[in-house]
């Protein structure tokens, strides 16, 4: 673990030109407070991200701003739900990445850091980079996406069948989870991605994209239950997951939409109740909620990735 100094205020992105400061109110705010507060309806349901961004990631908190991360470099991009508009927080470097990331109560922005096998931690209000994690080493590890419970940040790696938990708020070790019972590793695909609470906040739900599983993690032995899955065969390509009481969201990245499942008491089933679709995805990753609409990034997997490649972030109804 590394304690590092807050960055410089010039933002480049993929070694590109600097990008002017972006100044919004202080304050991040609390997720529960974002689940009732009411989206404007002339509010924007689109909004532009930079050019070569490569977003995947995104947290929204109590007050209405959407943080991104950027696959190509690990910066991070605040924007104004209420406008669209936004700006860099933090800077990106040279092989860093900021892929899965939430954001909690203090304002502190959890980060995944992909192939480099890290986790950080930023605050959201300065960008400083106030903590970092080594997790794994870089080969053959992906640290994908990240779920707060209790006094952790328990990270997936979609290439190892292991969970990662980052203490909150204090210094202290991390620990690794080892999944174990009916978890199935694929070789050489990614498996964990999406990771959120269950209903009852005692245990974990991960989606594993290939071949398209979910499943109910023990927090305290790693012993993986497979969800009963109703209506659905699978829910191949799984990325991000967002859940709201017993009703889980699961993006569905390529096949370009979302499944809406009911959950049981228990979490050992969901039947899907719906699927939401829009023509402004394209490829959407991971989904945060504000008022009554899901906010989603377009990670364009499936387009060229370059300096010049646009992105979107969409929101839909829920």
């Amino acid at each position: 673990m590394t304690r590092n100094h807050p960055l410089p205020s010039r933002r480049t992105l993929l070694g590109g030109a600097a990008v002017a400061a972006f100044t919004v109110a202080a304050g991040a705010g609390t997720a529960n407070a974002a689940s009732a507060a009411p989206a404007a309806a002339a509010w924007p349901t689109e909004f532009p991200l930079p050019n070569g961004f490569l977003p995947e990631g995104i947290a929204i908190g109590g007050k209405p701003y959407a943080y991104m991360g950027s696959r190509a470099n690990g910066a991070i991009y605040r924007t104004d739900l209420r406008t669209g508009k936004g700006g860099f927080i933090h800077e990106g470097a040279t092989g860093t990445a900021s892929i899965g990331l939430k954001l909690d109560r203090d304002g502190l922005l959890y980060v995944s850091g992909g192939g480099g096998g890290s986790a950080r931690v930023i605050d959201s209000r300065t960008g400083a980079l106030v903590t970092s994690y080594q997790l794994t080493d870089s080969t053959g590890h992906f640290i994908n996406d990240v779920v707060l419970l209790g006094d952790r940040a328990w990270f997936t790696d979609s290439r190892d069948a292991v969970l990662y938990g980052v203490p909150r708020g204090r210094e202290g070790a991390t620990r690794a989870l080892p999944l174990s019972g009916d978890w199935v590793q694929t070789p050489n695909v990614n498996n964990a991605n999406g990771i959120v609470t269950t209903p009852d906040g005692r245990g974990l739900i991960v989606v594993s994209s290939s071949p398209g599983k979910l499943y109910h993690v023990n927090i305290k032995t790693g012993h993986a239950t497979e969800i009963a899955l109703n209506g659905a065969d699978n829910v191949a390509n799984g990325d991000g997951l967002f859940r709201i009481g017993r009703t889980l969201y699961v993006v569905q990245n390529r096949q370009n939409l979302i499944g809406v499942f009911d959950l049981d008491a228990k979490a050992r089933s969901a039947t899907l109740r719906r699927t939401i679709t829009d023509p402004r995805f394209d490829v959407p990753t991971t989904a945060a909620r504000f008022g009554n609409r899901l906010y989603l990034v377009n990670a364009r997997f499936t387009s060229p990735q370059t300096p010049e490649t646009t992105f979107t972030g969409v929101a839909v109804s829920l």
